[in-house]
């Protein structure tokens, strides 16, 4: 079945074929970015031991009287601990990191005490914590510290580290192949022929394919022959994504959807009610998920940043893939038409929290420059009706929020 689907039908064609890829092992060194495959077990209780907070001394608490005079038996330093036992009246110099020897329950801070001799003198009255960070407050052996389907942070790698693990299982990176297509295309910088524009689209989606996960591979440009546009299928044989931009509509001089059917592919859907983008269209071809996309600069990104994201999102097995956030509008929308769309804004957080949202006048899907300066999409309902400033709407960010002053 071809018919034209909503974008949630959409989601939910390509969710369904979007099924987890299979794992790989990688040094944590190489993890940053990537989406577990299993969950992170620590292998050691963190701290694996009493350990001082501060410089000072290992005591007993009986001992803890302003004026008591200790016996410094020994030294306790990170890596070198002291191997006896605190008894009454004594006391062992300790640095911050050591093991907190037997016998003692408290340290007292080097600036609290006076050193007469080879004893420590209690200056001050210790009323306050013990200085001493118990074995297994950050975490126990066996702890899961990472879940499945984490997209994993640099602060999480370090938090691995210090579980003592050193590998981690981890979803491989689909093979995102794409190819633009259109004789009036020419590469940056070179002299423009009238008629001609500058392709701009790859470059864009090569970047938004390495920062969702994939690993892009550019095929070139096809011309606006069908033999060519096959070409381009053959060439993307072992992909598990198929990106092609271009040529989705149904005039004349699209080819691709004819040659995607020419060498095999079946078409899932052809067109979807979302406005811009309403040519999108999705094929599996062999193993590949097969999306096409408008050429459109605005509307390539657009339904890349709908439909191309979740799907890599879904082949990583990725648990948190994005969704809308609600926003107060800034100023007022019209009402929309049939078709779900996504317009251009610019996300503001002030100091509250409280999100605001600026809707761009512009809204040709060939203009590039509001994409730029915008950081989300404001997602209007088909046939929603005008919106007034103040009211919430939902919007999907694909750039960082902008902070603004409070109000």
């Amino acid at each position: 079945m071809t018919a034209m689907r909503s974008v949630d039908e959409a989601l939910a064609e390509i969710t369904r074929a979007a099924q987890p890829l299979s794992p790989e092992t990688v040094a944590i060194g190489d993890a940053a970015d990537r989406v577990l495959a299993a969950d992170v077990v620590a292998a050691i209780t963190q701290p694996p031991f009493r350990a001082s907070a501060m410089d000072g001394y290992a005591i007993r608490s009986p001992d803890a009287a302003p004026g008591a005079r200790l016996h410094v038996i020994g030294v306790s330093a990170a890596g070198s601990p002291f191997r006896g036992r605190v008894g009454p009246s004594q006391a062992v110099r300790i640095y911050t990191g050591a093991v907190a020897p037997d016998g003692a329950d408290r340290i007292l801070i080097q600036e609290e005490a006076l050193v007469e001799n080879d004893c420590v003198v209690i200056a001050v009255p210790q009323t306050g914590g013990t200085n001493i960070r118990e074995a297994g407050i950050d975490f126990s052996v066996g702890a899961v510290l990472k879940r499945r389907g984490a997209r994993l942070s640099a602060i999480d790698l370090g938090l691995i580290a210090s579980s003592n693990v050193s590998t981690v299982s981890v979803s491989r990176r689909p093979l995102v192949a794409y190819f633009d297509n259109g004789d009036e295309l020419v590469e940056p910088g070179a002299a423009l022929e009238e008629g001609r524009i500058v392709g701009s689209n790859r470059f864009a989606l090569e970047a938004l394919v390495a920062a969702w996960g994939g690993s892009p591979r550019y095929l070139g440009r096809a011309a606006d022959d069908p033999r060519e546009v096959r070409r381009k299928f053959a060439e993307a044989a072992g992909a598990d994504v198929v990106v092609a931009v271009g040529g989705a509509s149904v005039g004349d001089h699209d080819y691709v959807r004819r040659a995607f059917e020419d060498a095999g592919g079946k078409i899932v859907f052809a067109k979807v009610s979302v406005k811009p983008g309403k040519p999108t269209w999705f094929g599996r071809l062999d193993g590949s998920c097969v999306i096409g996309l408008p050429g459109n600069p605005a509307s390539a990104i657009v339904c890349a940043i709908l439909f191309v994201k979740p799907l890599i999102a879904g082949l990583l097995g990725e648990s948190a893939r994005g969704g809308a956030i609600c926003a107060s509008l800034s100023a007022s929308m019209r009402e929309n038409g049939a078709r779900e769309s996504y317009l251009l804004g610019q996300l503001i957080g002030d100091r509250t929290g409280r999100l605001m949202v600026t809707p761009f006048v512009k809204e040709d899907s060939s203009l590039m420059t509001p994409l730029a300066l915008g950081n989300c999409l404001i997602r209007r309902p088909a046939n929603a009706p005008a919106a007034a400033a103040g009211e919430v709407v939902d919007c999907i960010p694909y750039g960082a929020i902008a902070a603004g002053g409070a109000e």
